[in-house]
């Protein structure tokens, strides 16, 4: 498995923040511009609390298993790869996500003096804020579960349990 690159992650926030932001010009000078969902900042911030949540507890497993405390219970391998892949998944759409929201947000900063405008505004610029949320916890996980002896031989690149 591959470790997770920010470049990458910035890349594709940038990406759609400024196809976003366009869209959302193209969008308004067409007709109405459709609204930002107050749901979008808190399912961002329920995937960040999970991803937050996974990556503590397999780190406190972890940590037991090497300490070799008597009924720690271990770390299945095949599970711990399946949260990293579920990381990495949400880091991406949380990149996606955050960069749409937030171009969307910087255009409506144009238009603020519009009172549900501005509500729109607030909206985006939380899920923005949850996004990044969800992409630090991602990197967290990631980091949790990456193998020890990983960095001793091989120090171009760690990799996460496989």
């Amino acid at each position: 498995m591959r470790e997770l690159r920010i470049r990458v992650l910035a890349g594709v926030f940038v990406a759609a923040g400024v196809l976003s932001w366009a869209g959302a010009r193209l969008w308004n000078s067409l007709g109405t511009l459709p609204s930002v969902p107050l749901a979008a900042p808190i399912v961002l911030a329920l995937i960040a609390a999970v991803l937050l949540s996974t990556a503590l507890s397999l780190r406190a497993r972890l940590k037991a298993q090497r300490e070799r405390r008597p009924g720690a219970k271990g770390v299945d391998p095949l599970m711990a790869a399946r949260a990293v892949v579920f990381g990495q998944a949400s880091a991406l759409v949380a990149a996606l996500v955050a960069g749409m929201y937030g171009g969307t947000g910087v255009f409506l900063l144009e238009i603020l003096d519009i009172p549900a405008r501005r509500d729109q505004a607030f909206y985006a610029g939380f899920s923005v804020l949850a996004g990044i949320a969800v992409i630090v916890a991602a990197l967290f996980l990631e980091r949790v579960c990456k193998l020890p002896e990983d960095d001793d031989h091989n120090n171009t690149g760690a990799e996460p349990v496989a």
